[in-house]
């Protein structure tokens, strides 16, 4: 696999997978098999004729969710897509989580950003990048085109929203309940989602148990440095919020636009918060189309017709393994409120990837 260090005193390493339009479809046994196998996840934008010399593709970075989430939500639905229509595909497992370093400490959101930062820089990724974030890495996304609007050529947010203190309060409560419960009653709960959502997602939920158990991320990232909405206005480049109509989520939305009124929002019919693994095609459909109208050198990735068309054959196979694990909120009490268990399980298996 290629790990790959952020530097410094409190860097990590990293598992980092890279797709090419080359590598447009997923590898030969999965994304265990990753670039170091190959030898390229190193090798800078000049070696892959990329943003830095003007070479042949737009860079996509995908940043996946928290939890039970890795880079694998992001190597069975879209990126395979994306590569295949000429965008060459950062993908990486945030701190604590997949195959990435899992330290004690240091979770607070300012670390996630810092560590896009230095994974950048040490790809040698210094041009503009379209940050493409699932859940909490939308919000990570977000941050960095606050920090560094000049290196953001456009955010793709799905099913996320900036750090802002009500962000902050709920994560606190999300937090703070599956760390009740998949820490003080975790046999208990494990059990109930293996039972209601199968051993894949009970698999996952064992993994954010252990994260919740070992280290300080239950209590780091409410505490995370917070954007008003001065700060929000501030980012300059496009913005694509893509959200299940029937998520909670999708109400942020006419705020979100008031704010970046260049905002183009897009819901989901019939979904809540699992669009990323449910309908990956249409995700990838809508995300291609906003890299590829806003790439900076405009002509660089040919007919951006048959470029779409070409991802759009090539999300089949996303869209068939999205239809098999997609995750709902599930079982429901009276009224329509999610039970106690049932909200556990979603919030342990909602961003759950094959």
């Amino acid at each position: 696999m290629a790990m790959v260090h952020t530097g410094g005193p409190d860097g990590v390493r990293l598992h980092v997978q890279r797709l090419g339009p080359e590598q447009g479809g997923p590898q030969q046994g999965g994304p265990g098999r990753s670039d170091a196998d190959r030898g390229d996840a190193g090798r800078s934008d000049a070696d892959r004729g990329g943003a830095d010399r003007g070479g042949a593709a737009p860079t996509a970075v995908l940043l996946h969710g928290l939890l039970t989430d890795s880079l694998a939500a992001y190597y069975f639905t879209v990126g395979p897509g994306l590569a295949a229509a000429g965008v060459d595909v950062v993908m990486y497992d945030q701190r604590g989580h997949g195959r990435s370093e899992r330290p004690a400490g240091g979770y607070r959101l300012e670390m996630f950003v810092g560590d896009l930062e230095r994974l950048l820089d040490r790809l040698g990724i210094h041009g503009p990048v379209h940050l493409v974030g699932n859940c909490f890495g939308g919000t990570v996304a977000f941050s960095y085109a606050v920090r560094h609007p000049e290196r953001v050529a456009g955010l793709s947010l799905i099913e996320s929203e900036p750090a802002t203190g009500a962000w902050a309060a709920k994560l606190d409560r999300l937090l703070g309940y599956a760390a009740a419960q998949l820490s003080e009653h975790e046999s208990d709960a494990l059990a109930w989602i293996d039972a209601h959502h199968g051993g894949h997602t009970a698999r996952l939920a064992r993994s954010a148990a252990r994260l919740v158990r070992t280290t300080s991320i239950a209590r780091d990232i409410p505490s995370s440095a917070v954007l008003d909405e001065g700060r929000i206005r501030s980012v300059r480049g496009p913005v694509l919020a893509l959200y299940g109509a029937d998520s909670d989520m999708a109400a942020q939305a006419p705020w979100l636009e008031s704010l970046l009124p260049g905002t183009r929002t897009v819901t989901v019919p019939g979904h809540e918060h699992s669009v990323l693994v449910e309908v990956p095609a249409l995700v990838l459909e809508h995300v291609l189309e906003h890299v590829l109208d806003h790439d900076p050198d405009g002509d660089r990735v040919g007919d951006r017709d048959g470029a779409r068309v070409g991802a759009r054959v090539g999300a089949r196979v996303g869209a068939r393994v999205g239809a098999r694990v997609g995750v709902r909120a599930g079982a429901r009490e009276p009224g329509g409120r999610a039970g106690g268990r049932a909200r556990v399980a979603a919030f342990a298996g909602v961003e759950a990837a094959p």
